[in-house]
Order: structure tokens, then sequence, then C-alpha cells
């Protein structure tokens, strides 16, 4: 912006100021639509309704960010693959705006296309880096892939660069899960992410979180995991729905600018099978 010239009319000046004023009524609005436009297709995929089978539930919340410049990062998804198992991930991607929500559609999709043939979850993972960067972006994004088999009982999980996934069991235990993780996805070819096996014998819930539910301004993530625990100790035994609500209002407490999800998987012990 130049300085007005001593010479300079008030005419030129009032129109000079009205240029000026409708190049950031331009700006604003092309930003405005590119908000709404990631709002749209934050929508759009996350899925309508998450998977169960007898003895598992699922449920998750989604938050939007505190202003819409920080839409579009935040996802989860839940699936059921072609061996009766069911495949659930939540994750964040780096950036906001309309190229994370796009970018978020394709780890979604990817991981679902590679859950299908993958052994575990740290395969599914590993498969999706590669393909991921395959498409020579400059975004990364850190996500949790679970799997949970009906027949075993067994809850088989993954870490891409991740929040700590929380659980407790209706007897009173609880605690965070900081099993070793890779690096996010989309950074490093070759990227390895080794899993973590739990058998559920006992009822509970287990919890995966974004970010934005644990931490914030002046808000450490080791204080917020550590409401989340004692949130979901206290509700182990309650409705999914329930519970990811409960959960969600964490975030209110760590004044977070970010979107934030929540998913809930809560889950009986393993049924008594004849003989």
């Amino acid at each position: 912006m130049t300085r007005p010239s001593q010479h300079e009319s008030a005419d030129d000046l009032l129109t000079r100021l009205g240029l000026l004023a409708a190049q950031a009524r331009a700006g604003a609005e092309l930003q405005h639509a590119r908000v709404e436009l990631a709002e749209a297709l934050q929508h759009e995929m996350l899925p309508v309704s998450l998977p169960a089978l007898p003895g598992l539930r699922s449920a998750a919340c989604y938050s939007p960010a505190r202003h819409g410049l920080e839409i579009g990062g935040d996802w989860y998804d839940g699936f059921a693959t072609p061996d009766g198992a069911l495949g659930f991930s939540i994750g964040d991607v780096q950036g906001h705006d309309v190229e994370a929500a796009a970018f978020m559609g394709q780890i979604r999709i990817a991981l679902r296309a590679v859950a299908a043939f993958a052994p575990d979850p740290g395969e599914a993972l590993a498969q999706a880096n590669d393909l991921l960067l395959s498409m020579r972006h400059e975004l990364f994004a850190t996500c949790s892939f679970i799997r949970f088999d009906p027949t075993t009982w067994v809850l088989e999980s993954a870490r891409a660069g991740h929040v700590p996934a929380i659980w407790a069991t209706v007897d009173g235990r609880y605690g965070v899960s900081a099993d070793e993780g890779g690096l996010p996805l989309g950074m490093l070819p070759g990227s390895k992410y080794p899993v973590t096996r739990r058998h559920l014998s006992t009822a509970g819930a287990y919890v995966l979180v974004t970010d934005g539910v644990v931490e914030g301004p002046k808000f450490p993530i080791e204080a917020g995991l550590e409401r989340v625990a004692r949130v979901v100790a206290a509700k182990a035994g309650a409705d999914a729905a329930e519970l990811a609500a409960a959960v969600m209002e964490v975030a209110d407490c760590t004044g977070h600018q970010d979107d934030s999800a929540v998913l809930v998987l809560c889950h009986d012990p393993p049924p008594v099978l004849p003989g």
C-alpha cells in the first residue's frame, strides 16, 4: 500500500479506500467460501453410522473448530472387513481448509482398500502410507487403526504418530495405552507400524481421540489424557454414544482451537462357547 500524496484530493482518497475495502471484502468472501466447502466435505466424508456386532458397540462424536479457519483435518471411520472383522480408524491431517478435508477423504479410502487384504493394522497403515506418498501430497496425517476380531475377541491396534488410546474396564481398571507407534502417514516411504494385541477378557471401553480433545492453549496433552481416562473409567459400562459425548466435553475444558473427534468402542466380555 502506497502512502497518499499530499496533492491527492479527498475524492481520490475516498476512491482508493473504496477499492481497498472491496478487495478486502472479496478476500473475506473467498475465505468464507473455502470454509463452507471444507465444512461440506467434512460432513459428507464422515460416516453416517458405525458398524457393530453382538457384544461390541461403537459411537463417535465430531466437534468443529472454534473458528472456521481450522476445519477440515479430523476424521473417524468404521467398516467391516471381508473376513468378518471390524476396522476402525481415527486421525488428524496436518493443516486445514479444503486441501486437508480432501486429503482426509483419500486416507479413509486408502485404509478401507488396503485393510481388506492386510493381515493386521500395522500392515494396513504401512500400505496406506506408501499409497499416499505415491500421490505426491505435501500433507501428512496422524492416525490410529484398530481391528476387532469377533471370533477371538482380540483387539489389534497400530498408530501412526497419533494420540494414545484410553481404555477402562467395568471392574475399575483404566489407563492410557502409550503403545509404540510409527511416523505419521505421508512422511517416509517404507515406514513400519508395530501392532499391539489385547484380549478383551473383561467388559469395558476402548476410546480413541484426536488432539483437539485433549490439548489446548496452556492445557498439556498429559492433563487432557488423564481427564479423559477418568471419564472413561467412570462410564466404562455406559452406552457408547453417552460415553462419546462425555469424552467430547473434555475438549471444552482445554479451550481447543482445532476441530476434534472421539471414537468409542464398548465391549462385553467374550461369549462363553459351548464345551
